[in-house]
């Protein structure tokens, strides 16, 4: 993971805003049957599936809109909280390989990228309210027009 602070400063309003950008390569599920590693790269390997595992749950509940989001599971959830539960802009991209012994890991990832696609993250909901907001603001304005025109 490598986290970018960002702080920027209107020069007009003198309003200061804060941001941070993560890049998190989550590597891959590792099958560790197929790969037969062993020693520190299965340790290494037991981890990343913990890290998915426990980001899958994160984006379970997110898209079922638990009441509790299990984000103290892993470190990676922890540290995505923000960017999985806040007010953020989040992107993710998936790698597939197209080889065909890598099947059932291409429809896994797939799967998972379908479910990720599924959840509305904070500013999502924030720009669908706002526009309603703004149509409600927009009939209340032309109401406003006709009853005074009819006056």
């Amino acid at each position: 993971i490598v986290t970018v602070h960002v702080q920027a400063k209107d020069l007009e309003s003198g309003s200061a805003f804060r941001g941070s950008l993560h890049l998190v390569d989550l590597a891959g599920s590792e099958r560790i049957d197929r790969s037969e590693v062993t020693g520190d790269r299965l340790k290494e390997a037991q981890h990343i599936n913990k890290s998915l595992s426990s980001l899958g749950d994160v984006i379970f509940a997110l898209a079922q809109k638990s009441p509790h989001v299990p984000y103290r599971n892993s470190k990676l959830t922890q540290v995505l909280q923000n960017s999985l539960g806040g007010q953020a802009k989040t992107l993710m991209f998936v790698q597939l390989n197209p080889k065909p012994d890598s099947y059932s890991e291409t429809l896994s990832t797939l799967k998972f990228a379908e479910r990720v696609s599924g959840v509305e993250l904070g500013a999502a909901q924030s720009n669908k309210e706002g526009k309603d907001v703004r149509e409600l603001m927009e009939q209340s304005i032309a109401l406003s027009f006709t009853s005074s025109l009819l006056e």
